[in-house]
């Protein structure tokens, strides 16, 4: 019986090449594949000068997403994907969207992450809570 894949999308290189492996897997083993993006406002957003009052963080979590999945996979491949775009933490919701899935995969840093860390803030946290098996995807090293 086939499962589900998750796996977490920032558009950073690493996520990218998560998303890639993440399609290679779904592919050997029959599981589909849920690509999930998540967005939250900054703490100090209410006081951030010259935000226009139209920005809609969602909409743009959303935009880089599908632009994510276009760079990465094939068109075939990513009109099969289930996008879910999710408020809130990053690694936590990656850890309840992991609920019930055959396996989460990560990126070894996003967008956010110290260039000295060995793993992100996001990959170590799901690494130590998700419901299911986590496979972190190495960048390049640089």
């Amino acid at each position: 019986m086939a499962g589900r894949i998750v796996v977490g999308v920032d558009g950073s290189e690493p996520s990218l090449k998560a998303l890639r492996w993440a399609a290679g897997q779904a592919a050997l083993t029959g599981d589909s594949l849920q690509a999930v993006i998540a967005w939250e406002y900054p703490a100090s957003w209410s006081a951030a000068p010259g935000v226009p009052p139209d920005f809609n963080p969602e909409q743009l979590a959303e935009q880089a997403l599908v632009e994510s999945l276009a760079e990465a996979l094939d068109p075939a491949v990513a009109a099969r994907v289930t996008r879910t775009v999710v408020s809130g933490n990053p690694a936590q919701a990656l850890i309840d969207q992991a609920g019930g899935a055959s396996l989460l995969v990560v990126g070894d840093r996003g967008h956010s992450g110290f260039k000295a860390a060995v793993l992100g803030s996001v990959s170590s946290r799901v690494t130590q809570h998700a419901p299911c098996p986590v496979v972190v995807v190495r960048g390049t090293g640089d």
